[in-house]
């Protein structure tokens, strides 16, 4: 086994005992580990993870180094309480695929599942973003998640969040949590 799949197998270890059970995240806004290379790790634009050019099949797995993601400017890394290891993102490192629309004390509220089972309502602190393609004019919608860190909604989903969109003053948008979000 070479180096780096030596020390995936190592950080895999470490965070299945640090009490990284279900869906709770581990406080990595806590962690100041000391920065120890670069991993030959990839988050592709469709939210599939790459190690050393082969795609990480199993979801748990991604799952869990979900959990572990920080963002510095543009630098992304993946952190434990005792180190850092930089990785690349496509684009975002997120990948929302499942649109829920639910009542909620402010009125509706629009709930988005992600590939690595982040559930996250969209809100004043996630808010919804579109960019467009100066050249091609395709729409990329962004929900903000933590940390600075955003994720990219499925194709279908943004077909979802169209279908449920309104007109205020001219601007089609979408209400969720007492929130409006420009389409």
């Amino acid at each position: 086994m070479n180096e780096n799949k030596a020390e995936l197998k190592a950080l895999q270890r470490q965070l299945e005992t640090d009490g990284n059970q279900g869906h709770k995240r581990p406080p990595v806004h806590l962690w100041k580990p000391d920065f120890c290379g670069d991993l030959d790790m990839q988050i592709k634009r469709d939210g599939r993870w790459i190690h050393e050019g082969g795609e990480i099949k199993r979801p748990a797995m991604v799952t869990l180094f979900s959990t572990i993601l920080w963002r510095e400017g543009d630098n992304y890394f993946l952190v434990t309480p005792v180190e850092k290891v930089g990785i690349q993102v496509e684009d975002v490192p997120f990948f929302f695929t499942g649109l829920e629309v639910r009542q909620g004390e402010l009125g509706q509220e629009l709930v988005f599942t992600s590939s690595t089972d982040d559930v996250v309502s969209a809100s004043a602190e996630h808010p919804i973003r579109v960019e467009t393609d100066p050249q091609t004019g395709e729409p990329s919608p962004y929900l903000m998640v933590r940390y600075g860190m955003e994720g990219r909604l499925n194709r279908n989903v943004f077909y979802q969040l169209v279908e449920l969109a309104e007109e205020r003053a001219g601007v089609f948008g979408v209400e969720s949590c007492g929130e409006w979000f420009a389409l």
